[in-house]
């Protein structure tokens, strides 16, 4: 009978989060009782069949309806699929919501034999089953099963940049950061999806399990609208983390902003949609400072900034130490501390000598000119000086060929 056939599941792999994870045991299903009386194990989903009288599931002409997992099971697995069958006739609707009212989509197959819904329960909640088949004699059966997911036990918090309506610029990464480590990478990476307005070709890079990038191949189209799908509700990160919500972060990207600081000729160059805009005497880090060379990235932008050399551990006294309270229109780059800022006090060496500790400065003009310019994700091409930008050191996504940074994909 078909009341007490079982069907086993595979684990199905999932997804991300911006977000929720949550820790729960990992067995399927809590124990269901078929027709027959007999109990189905723990790591059984099972399947429950509607209308349930022995008449009709003899019937072959009736729409007899297997429900997986089964009416009553409890500890399902919030990563396996809902599914609801007819052995005749086909499924006129199928409804599947929490308790809370939420629908959970799904499709059917061509027949309208077999409906399934999409992969990502929520962990610890109650679901219901509803809709009618219709079998080959014409008859409706109404469909009605309900079962629980494995609880929640922890969380795993993310977040995410960019902003969720933030303008950014064309080498902006996604950046997506856990409190806990993920260790099924693979399984979160399946569940992520970046889509643009302007296609490109990209990839996720793992830079540690609790650290997850993505960048195009080449620099995002200026103008594009980005669109990261972050569906991790009910994805398995391994072991006891579970996925509890799924979420949508939107961005563009602003016009194209290029800069390319030669630390040599002590001259940088900022071309804006690719054309020369501007031509900037600076200077750079001088010896024992030398500033690195390499792909940097706009991190953060301050109108006016404190810089305290304390911060990379020179120490009151050293006649290296500065203090500064107002450095104004400053950059970040690097976590390390490198800036593209205005700099007075060196107007007598830029464009002819490096004095700094590192950072490239400019007078304030040209500083206030290149600050209303730029977006957070802009990139800062650095050549001239031997020293080179470590993995890591800021947002260095591009510092790899696309090949080799393909390579950091769960999925690669």
């Amino acid at each position: 009978m078909l009341g007490s056939t079982v069907r086993k599941h595979g684990l199905a792999v999932a997804g991300v989060c911006a977000m929720l994870l949550v820790g729960t045991a990992c067995s399927d299903t809590g124990a269901a009782s078929g027709p027959s009386g007999t109990s189905q194990s723990s790591s059984t989903p099972g399947a429950s069949s509607t209308p349930g009288s022995t008449a009709s599931a003899q019937d072959p002409a009736a729409a007899n309806v297997q429900v997986v997992p089964a009416k009553g099971a409890t500890s399902v697995r919030p990563d396996k699929p809902v599914t609801v069958a007819t052995t005749a006739g086909t499924l006129q609707d199928v409804t599947l919501r929490d308790s809370n009212g939420n629908k959970v989509t799904g499709t059917f197959n061509a027949e309208k034999s077999q409906w399934t819904s999409a992969p990502g329960l929520k962990p610890g909640a109650s679901y219901t089953v509803s809709g009618t088949a219709q079998g080959s004699d014409g008859k409706s059966v109404p469909i009605s099963s309900t079962f629980k997911t494995l609880g929640a036990n922890s969380s795993l918090k993310s977040s995410v940049a960019p902003l969720n309506g933030e303008t950014v610029g064309v080498a902006m990464p996604i950046l997506i950061y856990w409190n806990k480590p993920v260790t099924d990478r693979a399984a979160v990476e399946k569940r992520l999806t970046v889509t643009s307005s302007v296609p490109v070709e990209g990839t996720w890079h793992w830079m540690s399990s609790t650290e997850l990038h993505y960048r195009p191949k080449s620099y995002w189209p200026a103008g594009a609208k980005v669109t990261v799908n972050i569906n991790t509700q009910g994805v398995n990160a391994g072991g006891n983390l579970w996925g509890a919500s799924s979420r949508k972060v939107n961005f563009t990207i602003g016009q194209s902003v290029v800069t390319n600081v030669n630390v040599t000729k002590h001259q940088m160059t900022v071309a804006i949609n690719g054309k020369l805009a501007r031509t900037i005497p600076i200077t750079a880090g001088k010896d024992g400072f030398t500033t690195r060379s390499g792909v940097k990235v706009i991190m953060e932008k301050f109108r006016t900034k404190r810089m305290d050399a304390a911060t990379i551990g020179i120490k009151p006294g050293d006649p290296n130490y500065y203090n500064i309270n107002n450095v104004q229109w400053a950059q970040r780059v690097t976590n390390s501390g490198e800036f593209i800022h205005g700099a007075p006090w060196s107007g007598g060496s830029q464009g002819s000598a490096n004095v700094s500790h590192g950072c490239v400065g400019m007078s304030l003009a040209n500083a206030s000119w290149y600050y209303s310019q730029t977006l957070r994700g802009d990139p800062v091409v650095v050549t001239g000086t031997a020293r080179k930008m470590e993995t890591g050191n800021g947002w260095t996504d591009w510092n790899q060929s696309y090949a080799s940074y393909k390579t950091g994909s769960a999925l690669a």
